[in-house]
């Protein structure tokens, strides 16, 4: 088989299919280090990774929050507060000053399947202001929520690598079927 058509005959899966919805929301912290506007282009880089895989924002909302200081520092007993008082949309992204969690992460992905000690936090993504290719590092992380899985892969390119990194933003078939329906089974994808 020639080469182009070969090509051609891979992208054909994910050019056909239909477009799955995010409504996507995203917690800012009144007096956290994060800039509004570099929050959304960070999100809207992360769609567009995403959109890889025919997913795209229905929604963006970004929400505010006014919270004491030790809420704006990932730690799982005060994120719980926090998430139970706010109770917003989800799946909802927190960007935080930094994390108290050992071993620290740049950012940190929380589904269901590994959230049932702290159900509060189920759909969320946590990420901290000094992490390295913030939009690669927030769709790896949504990919595990929607996908509500803790597997990474070593394929060279993927965005599911461990380490994120610009050049790891690729995703296959598998991996977008598994995201698209398991994200609409669990109601995060529209």
């Amino acid at each position: 088989m020639p080469a182009f058509l070969f090509l051609l005959l891979a992208a054909l899966p994910a050019q056909a299919q239909s477009t799955s919805a995010l409504h996507l929301t995203l917690v800012h912290f009144t007096g956290g280090r994060w800039p509004e506007n570099e929050i959304v282009a960070i999100a809207e880089g992360a769609i567009a990774i995403l959109g890889r895989c025919g997913i795209s924002a229905a929604k963006t909302e970004v929400v505010r929050v006014d919270a004491e200081a030790r809420h704006r520092i990932f730690h799982t007993p005060t994120a719980r507060e926090l998430a139970r008082g706010l109770r917003v949309t989800k799946p909802a992204v927190y960007f935080v000053d930094g994390t108290r969690q050992r071993p620290a992460f740049d950012a940190e992905a929380i589904g269901r399947g590994n959230s049932r000690s702290r159900p509060e936090l189920a759909d969320t993504v946590w990420i901290v202001r000094d992490a390295r290719d913030p939009a690669v590092a927030l769709a790896h992380e949504l990919a595990h929520v929607l996908m509500d899985s803790g597997e990474h892969t070593d394929m060279p390119g993927n965005l599911m690598r461990e380490d994120t990194a610009p050049e790891n933003v690729d995703l296959t078939v598998e991996q977008c079927a598994r995201l698209r329906a398991t994200g609409s089974a669990n109601g995060l994808l529209r």
